[in-house]
């Protein structure tokens, strides 16, 4: 019997498609190999878009010298909605026109090699719990806190996806009345705790002090509010200016209170954070702990550790490959 210690994943983003060939090491991890990329622009149609993966997966593999019946399958991570069940795409809004594509099927049928489809914040989870900060436990929740914000849930040692896939959409929580846009709603969850409702938080106070005719250092004219980022108000609050700081301070309080709720509802052992909570913990985390000590169960928030997501840059990579990864030698 051939050991099937190869695995394959395809990563379909909005921007970016990637197609990664991994290589199962040690007692339980896992190594990428190969790599190919490409504009998913480039591909007007779902099916072409695929039929390009199917190919370069094919041409990686005859790179490596791995013959097909040593790869356990291909995972494919993709933005929701999706039906995880059926292998369907269905409309994501980063991907217009990707309608009711049956992904998975025609995967299968292209490589002749079993394929599943799965939200990519629950690849990420995937990924976490197998190969980074959440290895080891049972009950684990991943938050992606990137561009928008959204969860993959670890219940009893198996991956959460709901009746229709959904579960873990956490950032549609509206955690006030009002306040940054986020899953199409003001005051939600994901308008505080996001690249994008971040960067709607420190738009607002740098346009309050414009009009009081005090403008702030990293936004000093009104041409530079569409230029104010999450990056650009950490960067501003790294050096110590009160006023970008004092945007973190809210997205830490309003991420603790966003935690509570999950901690209260699930609680977990771990709750790994990924993307910006991973480059600007310090920032933060004195809200997050200080309003989680306020508003969650002691006994469940004593029981769950919050930390950093590890695998970094490469979780995309790990994360698609998590999702049908072959068992290490």
């Amino acid at each position: 019997m051939v050991t099937k210690r190869f695995s394959a994943g395809f990563d379909i983003g909005g921007t970016k498609c990637a197609v990664i060939l991994g290589e199962a090491v040690g007692g339980d991890g896992i190594r990428v190999i190969g790599k190919r990329r490409f504009a998913t622009a480039e591909f007007r149609k779902p099916e072409a878009c695929l039929a390009e993966m199917c190919r370069l997966l094919t041409e990686l593999l005859t790179e490596h010298r791995v013959k097909s019946n040593e790869v356990a399958g291909i995972g494919i991570s993709c933005g929701g909605p999706l039906d995880p069940e059926r292998g369907i795409v269905q409309s994501p809004p980063n991907l217009p026109g990707w309608d009711e594509v049956p992904a998975t099927a025609f995967v299968e049928a292209r490589t002749g090699l079993r394929a599943k489809l799965e939200n990519d914040a629950n690849a990420c989870a995937l990924a976490e719990w197998r190969f980074g900060a959440g290895r080891g436990t049972s009950d684990m929740i991943f938050l992606t806190f990137g561009t928008g914000l959204g969860a993959g849930i670890i219940a009893n040692g198996r991956l959460l996806s709901g009746r229709c896939g959904m579960a873990g959409e956490c950032g549609h929580i509206r955690l006030a009345s009002s306040g940054p846009v986020g899953y199409g709603k003001a005051g939600a969850f994901e308008g505080f705790c996001s690249g994008g409702g971040i960067a709607q938080l420190g738009r607002a106070r740098a346009e309050a002090a414009l009009n009081a005719g005090k403008p702030l250092r990293w936004c000093p004219t009104a041409a530079e509010l569409p230029q104010v980022n999450a990056k650009v108000i950490a960067d501003a609050a790294e050096c110590g200016d009160a006023d970008a700081f004092a945007v973190y301070r809210e997205s830490g309080r309003r991420l603790g209170e966003g935690l509570s709720i999950l901690i209260d509802i699930l609680n977990p052992e771990c709750i790994v954070i990924g993307s910006i909570f991973v480059r600007s913990e310090r920032l933060l985390r004195p809200e997050m702990e200080r309003a989680i000590a306020s508003e969650a169960l002691p006994q469940s928030a004593r029981a769950c550790r919050i930390v950093p997501a590890q695998l970094g840059e490469a979780i995309g990579d790990i994360a698609s490959l998590a999702i049908i990864a072959a068992p290490a030698l």
